[in-house]
């Protein structure tokens, strides 16, 4: 990830979030939840990411301090390269 966001005096104990977004991380939209937990990731956003209808998607999260603070979304078939990449070198130790 990228840096790490330094405690900038908002928060005494120090809880601030440190998922910090990187060069090239755009906040794309603003949601909103309905009543039943829905939320609709607009056109422009989906036809950006090439998220099509029957697309699975993971929903990614960071904790700090026992609470969600960060959540993000990556197309299922990007995850498994990312998962190759963190766990690789960790599975190469042990050959």
């Amino acid at each position: 990830m990228g840096k790490k966001k330094k405690n900038a005096g908002g928060d005494p104990a120090g809880n601030e979030c440190e998922c910090v977004p990187v060069a090239g991380c755009t906040v794309e939209a603003v949601l909103s939840m309905d009543d039943r937990g829905q939320m609709v990731l607009p056109k422009d956003v989906r036809e950006k990411a090439g998220i099509r209808s029957g697309d699975k998607l993971a929903l990614i999260s960071w904790e700090k301090n026992g609470t969600v603070c960060c959540l993000a979304l990556m197309k299922v078939e990007n995850l498994s390269g990312m998962v190759k990449d963190v766990l690789g070198p960790v599975l190469n130790e042990n050959e």
